[in-house]
């Protein structure tokens, strides 16, 4: 039986305006530095946003969101970011900011398999 490993995420959150401070939970980021696991898993409900924000942009959002996968993947296209090590990708993810994607605080648990517990955090935290 594998030894229960250290992780930490945080909700990704898309907040459309910013100065009304209201958001939808659209992904969990998943760092696990034993087993160099970072990843991020999203999904952006058109309906659910075009009934919350009418002046958000899917197209756009999409695109940011990608930006964080290619990131977390340290991807060529992750640029400048996604070239850091793993620990420091994670950490500039979930720095506190005031944009249209914003992080939770980060917290943090013990996991068998970061990929499972990337999927079930994303069912709880996410999905409706």
């Amino acid at each position: 039986m594998q030894d229960k490993q250290l992780f930490e995420y945080a909700v990704l959150r898309l907040v459309p305006r910013v100065e009304r401070e209201e958001f939808i939970n659209v992904g969990v980021i998943l760092y696990c530095s034993a087993r160099q696991y970072l990843d991020v898993k999203y999904e952006l409900d058109e309906a659910r946003l075009n009934a919350f924000s009418c002046v958000a942009d899917p197209v756009e959002i999409r695109a940011y969101l990608l930006a964080f996968k290619q990131i977390c993947h340290g991807r060529k296209d992750g640029g400048v970011i996604g070239a850091l090590p793993l620990a420091s990708r994670f950490r500039w993810l979930t720095a506190t900011r005031s944009t249209m994607l914003q992080t939770s605080k980060v917290h943090a648990g013990f996991c068998d398999d970061p990929e499972q517990t990337l999927s079930v955090l994303f069912k709880e935290q996410v999905c409706c």
